[in-house]
């Protein structure tokens, strides 16, 4: 008797084991179903790239990712990437990014905005070196969109300074747009009154006198020129203005382009602390070295930016006619200056559009 219960307690005790064993390893061990799971939602994360852009970029990634694509699936065997896009003035989305939206790269229209995610960690610090030209893909230039017939005669910078005149204009103090367009006049009053400070600011004082209506992004400045029939003239990227007179304002607007002008460089980056995490580095490098493509460079043509490649540029001098520019960096100091001493708060955008 004392056998059999000492063997009825082993056997007791081994079923208890067998039980346990099994309720742990099932813990520990995922289904299959849930590996594939796992897996097939990892894997559909890192075919995503979010690439947050400025306002009147659209139009260019509109066509360009297509074209990504279907070179992704050409060298990757196939496979499939979808490209999500975010537009919206500049400053605003680089701080969008910088407050927590996930975006794998950034295309922008200034350094600046660039600069400000890498102070947050997010971009690296040699994000210039990472790509060809300083990581500037395509250029643009301010121009002016004035109405049939130029009624008010405008020809140069000058001209907007002259009274009766009412400019649109995008905010220098939240788009690139508005700054360039603020650089541009500010640059032409250096170069016109020999590099003197007081006629200048009195210049641009008087322009900026003149403006109707600052708007929170080039393609809203657009619409409300265009389509609230707002103002004389507005003034913004050329790519934006050749685009509007295809658009919406066929016969019906001229373009005017300075005697001198800004040079506008659209600078791209990987985030790399969002992509890291994602495993979408490789991708993003991809995506962005595909804007030096030939096929990319003549779009940009196409969409008339200036691209960076000169030969591509040269076979379209017919639409991006040559014109006399300078780069701000060269007239104004780096980035960071150039946003500390014009567009803070009490800077010299502030000092010049407020009224007396």
């Amino acid at each position: 008797m004392i056998a059999i219960k000492n063997h009825a307690k082993l056997t007791v005790f081994a079923l208890l084991a067998g039980l346990l064993t099994s309720m742990v390893g099932c813990a520990k061990a995922p289904t299959q179903h849930q590996n594939s799971t796992q897996e097939s939602t990892q894997d559909n994360a890192n075919h995503k790239l979010l690439n947050v852009s400025y306002d009147v970029a659209r139009d260019f990634y509109k066509d360009f990712n297509p074209l990504f694509v279907k070179a992704y699936a050409a060298n990757n065997q196939g496979k499939s990437i979808e490209i999500q896009q975010s537009h919206g003035g500049s400053s605003k989305q680089a701080l969008a990014v910088a407050n927590g939206l996930q975006a794998d790269v950034v295309t922008m229209n200034q350094g600046s905005d660039v600069e400000l995610l890498v102070n947050k960690g997010l971009v690296a610090a040699n994000w210039r070196s990472q790509f060809p030209n300083d990581a500037v893909p395509y250029t643009s230039t301010v121009v002016f969109l004035v109405r049939k017939d130029n009624p008010k005669g405008i020809k140069d910078w000058s001209d907007l300074s002259k009274d009766g005149v009412q400019i649109v204009l995008a905010n220098p103090k939240t788009t690139g747009n508005g700054r360039y367009a603020f650089l541009g006049a500010y640059g032409y009053g250096l170069h016109t009154f020999n590099k003197d400070e007081t006629k200048t600011k009195e210049f641009v004082k008087a322009l900026l006198k003149n403006v109707s209506v600052y708007e929170n992004g080039g393609r809203s400045a657009t619409t409300t020129f265009l389509q609230r029939q707002i103002g004389d003239v507005l003034v913004t990227f050329e790519n934006e203005a050749n685009l509007a007179v295809q658009n919406f304002g066929q016969g019906q607007v001229k373009i005017i382009y300075p005697s001198y002008t800004v040079s506008a460089g659209n600078p791209v980056a990987i985030v790399n602390a969002v992509t890291d995490k994602k495993g979408t580095t490789a991708k993003a490098k991809q995506y962005l070295d595909y804007l030096w493509s030939d096929s990319a460079q003549q779009l940009a043509a196409d969409l008339y930016l200036r691209p960076s490649n000169q030969e591509v540029l040269a076979k379209n001098s017919t639409k991006l006619p040559k014109l006399d520019t300078f780069n701000p960096r060269d007239v104004f100091g780096d980035w960071k200056t150039i946003m500390k001493v014009y567009f803070q708060d009490g800077g010299v955008f502030d000092e010049l559009a407020t009224p007396n």
